[in-house]
């Protein structure tokens, strides 16, 4: 069966037999986890190997682990230090900040992958502008160059264990004082002063990007990740052939365009390939009942790449793997 376009959640730390049914509806093409669905690294093993074992291909199991104050796993995982604490290192030393990057970025994904999660939406590409909370130290660095390089080192680190990357949130989130998910951000900038941002998704090879629930008035009245004008722009002047993942539909950033159908069809017509939809079961429930998109095998195909290509790596393995080892030495020097 065919990856479909919607990527939901689940309540707890297994599936009840309503969330089986759903895995198995063909509008389904991924699940993402939260901390409510960890227990324990074996329990979250467990977990996932029966979501895996649901379809054909695998439905892709996401998760928000970014390091700071995101990430979903704790007990049994490393604890990240915020991407901000890199760009701090950078301005002391910047090829020792790269290869911490390289390290953190390795670290992440080797231990998800081990227990069975196969990409984490990292890393955040806004500039840190100081103005918005709800980025904060999420962001690597106010300069562009500085998260172009930082970034770059992340994702070889992703790569090498096997995770594809997720850039956010185009075209950049870190001007907007108001946080998209309990308000409806506006950017009045201009496309011209809006390019800076921009900057990173030109420059770097990403597996998906996920568009801002912002609006940015001077180029589109339409919140990015509903905005053909903003998805045509990051497909040719990014040239962006990855998955483009909406944001979450439930936030209140997207609700301007409408009750959860109305979103979901916004999404999708301006072309995001998959689109999210978190903490909202009746709301997944009315999607699965009534939306009737006309299904497209190319972007089924797009979200069919990040599943991983490589074997996941072993967790008695991962615990004596040296590039695993200096990554943490680095790690405890960033959070202390």
């Amino acid at each position: 069966m065919p990856l479909g376009p919607l990527m939901i959640d689940c309540a707890g730390t297994a599936l009840s037999d309503l969330e089986r049914e759903r895995l198995l509806h063909p509008l389904v093409g991924g699940v993402i986890l939260f901390a409510r669905n960890y227990e324990s690294p074996a329990q979250l093993e467990a977990l996932c190997a029966r979501i895996h074992a649901l379809r054909e291909p695998p439905l892709p199991i996401a998760v928000d682990h970014e390091g700071g104050r995101v990430q979903r796993f704790r007990g049994g995982f490393t604890r990240l230090p915020p991407m901000g604490r890199l760009g701090e290192w950078w301005q002391r030393d910047a090829s020792a900040a790269l290869e911490a990057a390289r390290g953190i970025g390795y670290v992440l994904a080797a231990e998800l992958r081990a227990r069975g999660v196969d990409f984490s939406f990292t890393p955040v590409l806004d500039l840190d502008w100081g103005r918005s909370n709800v980025i904060g130290d999420r962001a690597f660095h106010p300069e562009a160059e500085a998260v172009i390089q930082l970034s770059n080192a992340l994702i070889e680190g992703l790569h090498a264990a096997g995770m594809g990357a997720c850039g956010k949130h185009f075209p950049g989130h870190g001007w907007v004082e108001a946080d998209s998910h309990v308000a409806i951000p506006v950017d009045e900038r201009s496309l011209a002063e809006i390019e800076i941002d921009m900057q990173p998704y030109k420059a770097l090879k990403l597996d998906a990007v996920m568009p801002a629930h912002v609006i940015y008035p001077q180029v589109d009245s339409r919140p990015a990740g509903f905005s053909p004008v903003w998805i045509d722009k990051l497909r040719h002047d990014c040239k962006f052939d990855g998955v483009i993942f909406s944001d979450d539909l439930s936030m209140e950033g997207a609700s301007v365009a409408g009750d959860i159908v109305a979103r979901a069809n916004a999404a999708w017509n301006a072309g995001c390939d998959m689109l999210l939809v978190c903490n909202a079961p009746d709301a997944v429930g009315e999607l699965l009942a009534r939306w009737q998109p006309v299904l497209d095998p190319v972007r089924a195909k797009r979200i069919e790449r990040l599943l991983p290509r490589q074997p996941a790596p072993n967790w008695t393995v991962l615990e004596n793997d040296s590039r695993r080892r200096t990554a943490l030495t680095a790690i405890e020097s960033m959070i202390g």
